[in-house]
């Protein structure tokens, strides 16, 4: 009895060491696998900040820079243009005062005022060649002009194109803020469920306790005869010791009557 008594000690002792292991083993994988996820999440969700910071950044100096481009281009073909209607309106006036003259030298019907009044046209021809040649010169000008302003417009539809794509990146920040707070609350969950595995772990470790108490009591009280035992030991009876692997279990004796 005494060497049942103790090999059912030792049981019941390396049971418990085992099962004490396994708890903190099982604590210690759960802690460094929400430790883990953790740290996975916040390298995430600042390697997805930093970069969604860059490309806003990025799309901003574009678009400020493309927009300080077209402001200076038209401000450049707005000078080229009114500095092309003012040459051709002083041309313009300057022929309507020659042939004003002439036609008052015509009135005067004298050879001297015509004389006068033809002097200045004598180079009339060369110089509607010439003026003829500045016009088409100022009409490619104006052709290119215009060409450049269709490249404007193309450059004020891509500044569009980039400010709904800045407003579509703003839309994925926000996306991006509410699976933050999403992955917060599953992070608290998962503390929670911690904290009631170890409270489990815990009620377990006591039932244990409870148990060896009450099987030391009962082994006592079958080794010593306790009257107040309904059952007592036979001298022939075999005994059972569970598995180690398993939980612990008391040993089984076969009972006689009193």
């Amino acid at each position: 009895v005494a060497q049942l008594q103790e090999e059912h000690r030792t049981q019941l002792l390396r049971i418990g060491c085992q099962h004490q292991r396994q708890v903190e083993d099982i604590t210690a994988s759960h802690e460094a696998a929400l430790l883990e996820m953790e740290n996975s999440h916040t390298v995430a969700v600042s390697l997805l900040q930093d970069d969604h910071d860059h490309k806003v950044q990025e799309l901003i100096s574009t678009h400020e820079l493309e927009k300080k481009e077209l402001e200076e281009n038209f401000e450049k073909l707005r000078l080229s243009l009114q500095d092309q209607v003012d040459t051709l309106t002083f041309q313009s006036q300057s022929l309507r005062d020659r042939a004003r003259r002439f036609e008052e030298a015509l009135r005067k019907n004298t050879e001297e005022q015509l004389e006068i009044a033809l002097a200045p046209y004598q180079h009339l021809e060369e110089d509607m060649k010439s003026l003829k040649q500045v016009l088409e010169m100022k009409n490619q000008q104006i052709h290119q002009q215009e060409k450049k302003i269709i490249e404007l417009e193309k450059l004020a539809e891509k500044n569009i194109i980039l400010e709904e794509k800045i407003q579509v990146l703003q839309q994925q920040n926000e996306d991006l803020k509410a699976r933050i707070d999403q992955n917060t609350v599953v992070t608290r969950q998962l503390s929670e469920e911690n904290a009631n595995l170890q409270e489990h772990v815990e009620k377990e470790t006591q039932e244990k306790k409870r148990l060896s108490r009450t099987n030391e009591e009962l082994l006592w009280k079958l080794q010593t005869g306790d009257p107040t035992s309904p059952i007592k030991l036979s001298p022939t009876s075999p005994v059972y010791r569970g598995s180690s692997s398993g939980p612990s279990s008391p040993a089984r004796v076969s009972m006689t009557p009193r």
